[in-house]
Formats: C-alpha cells, structure tokens, sequence
C-alpha cells in the first residue's frame, strides 16, 4: 500500500489521487548555475542559493495551482564539477587507489544529491500550501550517440572558475564563459529517455516528477547492453526532448539571466521579450548565443516550439515562471 500523506484534510495515499491526464503539462527546467553560481563562493554563494531555491519551489506551486502537472528537470555543471575537483585530489593523494570513476557516475551521485535536496524542500512546500502531490526523484538514464562530433569538440562548462590556468591538469579542456575560464567537457545531444515510461506512469499517478537531473546519465548502446559514456549532456536538451517526448503544453528554461539578449555585455545589448523562429535561428547563426551559455537554451527551445507549434515556450528567472507565460517578463519563442 501506498504511504500516506497528511495534508489539511486528513490522511491520504498517491493512488487515492484521481488520474490527472486531462490536465495541462509543464516542464520546468532549473539551471546549475541558478543552484550554484560557479562565481560565487562562501555565505554570499549559500545565501543566494536559498533565495533562488525559494523562488524555483514557489514556482513549480504556481504551476500546479494554475492547473499544470509538473516535470522538473535540473542541472549540475558546478556540482558535478566539485565531484571531480574532489575526486581528482583524492586519486593524486593515494597510491595504489581505484582509477578515478568517470563522469557518468558522478552526474548519477549529483541526481541523487540535488534530487534529494529539491524534493524534500517541495514536499514540504507543498504541505504547508496544502497540496496533495508527492514528489517522485527518478535517477534517469539518457541514451547518446557514442560517435557525436561533440566528443571532439568538448563545450559544457562543468565545475566553478578557474583562479590559475597554469595550475590545472594537462588533460582538461578549458572554455571561456560569460563569467570567466571554466573547465569544459563533451555534451552530446540526447537521443531518447530510456526511463520515459516511468516518468509516464508518475505523472499519471498525480506525482511532481523530478527527472533528467544533470542532463540525464549519459550512456551508450554497446553489444552488452547500455553502458555509461564520459560526458554531461545539456540539461535544456534533455528538458525539450522530455517535453516533446511526453506531449508538454509549456516548456520554461528556468536560468540565472532574466531574458534572452543579443550583443550581450556590449553598449549595443537588447532585451528580447520574445523572439521568433526565424529571428532566433538567425541570431544563432550570427553567434549571438554562445556553445557554452546561452546556445543551447536556445537551439533547446527552437527544437521544443518546432516539433509543437502550439507548446508554450518561455526563458525566464527562477520566481516568474507565471508573469512569462503571461508574457511579462523573460523571453518567449513564438511562431
């Protein structure tokens, strides 16, 4: 039997739930970045970590008060970057230790981590707002193409900034993002949700899924079966793939920079409040939108308003996710 939850109105189970297929589908996607600014360290880092965690939570409320189901994916770039930090430090100070266990393991630990962290602060959200939704973590794998050209081409910034370029090790790929030098690794795109029909059969059972975390664990067919590959996938990639896969009515990229901009930083930089297929895929070829940031959100959200014409798309701050679909504040894609 289901476990009970207690709510306002007395003691419940998840299959007392009635299904909800009838209604709308969101997908909510949090940034790493959001979670953990890799610029930012000490209090100054938790304290904003906090308010943002505050903001993504009220969020996903509104959403379900608005009559959505929910989806959450999250990233994991600086997360999973100090697993590496750590682990590397540990193999360089122990002779005769275990090789060191690989991306794909430790974007497996960072879904748990952060699953563990986002779901227990909703669960309680949703209690003190009188909700009756259980949160559902699944670890989620994502199938990628072993012969992507991104594995030549390493892209998504993992780990925080890096203070001396002389001190790293030989074997790292080092990216320049808006806010300075970060260590970069390869970022193929997702090919399917091998966990789908799970997220399938939550959904249905009236759960808030939180899924994809960190991009999804990243593996590849072999003769054997599937087995994990060293790599992150883009956590906006996975978020429009679980969008298109399961028929969302929104998909919202929930980031640390309020709206989309072209001539970013420079006297000339302009806010977009929505912008087109066409213009969006012209921005990009004129590399308005860099591989390493602000890129994928885009191509992320092109492929999502592409596949379904009518799918709400939006790009916004956590804490607006209700005024962006209204179209009042972020960035909305539009036909």
């Amino acid at each position: 039997m289901a476990k009970p939850v207690t709510g306002k109105s007395g003691e419940f189970h998840l299959s007392d739930v009635p299904r909800t297929s009838n209604r709308r589908l969101a997908v909510y996607a949090i940034g790493g970045n959001a979670l953990s600014d890799p610029a930012a360290v000490g209090s100054d880092a938790s304290a904003a970590a906090e308010m943002v965690m505050e903001a993504v939570l009220e969020d996903v409320v509104d959403l379900l008060e608005a009559g959505y189901r929910v989806v959450l994916t999250h990233g994991n770039g600086p997360q999973v970057g100090e697993m590496l930090l750590m682990e590397e430090a540990l193999f360089d100070n122990r002779e005769g230790g275990p090789e060191p266990a690989g991306l794909d393991h430790w974007v497996a630990a960072t879904q748990g981590t952060l699953g563990h962290e986002i779901a227990t602060r909703l669960d309680s959200v949703l209690t003190r707002r009188g909700r009756h939704e259980q949160v559902a973590t699944i670890l989620t794998r994502v199938e990628v193409d072993g012969s992507d050209e991104a594995f030549s081409q390493p892209s998504k910034p993992i780990g925080p900034l890096i203070d001396d370029l002389d001190a790293i090790p030989e074997s790292w790929n080092v990216g320049i993002t808006a806010a300075g030098p970060r260590r970069v690794v390869a970022s193929p795109r997702p090919q399917s949700i091998l966990d789908a029909d799970a997220i399938d059969a939550l959904l249905a059972a009236g759960a808030v899924v939180l899924c994809a975390g960190g991009g999804g664990i990243p593996v590849v067919s072999g003769d054997s079966g599937f087995e994990g590959i060293e790599a992150v996938i883009d956590k906006d990639r996975v978020s429009s793939l679980i969008a298109q896969s399961i028929g969302a009515n929104l998909l919202i990229i929930s980031t640390a920079i309020d709206t989309i901009r072209i001539d970013f930083g420079k006297p000339s930089e302009q806010i977009l409040s929505s912008l087109s297929l066409a213009e969006a895929a012209t921005h990009l070829d004129d590399g308005q939108f860099p591989a390493g940031s602000m890129g994928p959100k885009v191509e992320s959200m092109l492929d999502a308003k592409r596949h379904d014409p009518k799918m709400s798309v939006v790009l916004c701050k956590p804490g607006e996710a209700l005024p962006a679909i209204r179209g009042q504040a972020g960035t909305s894609i539009i036909n």
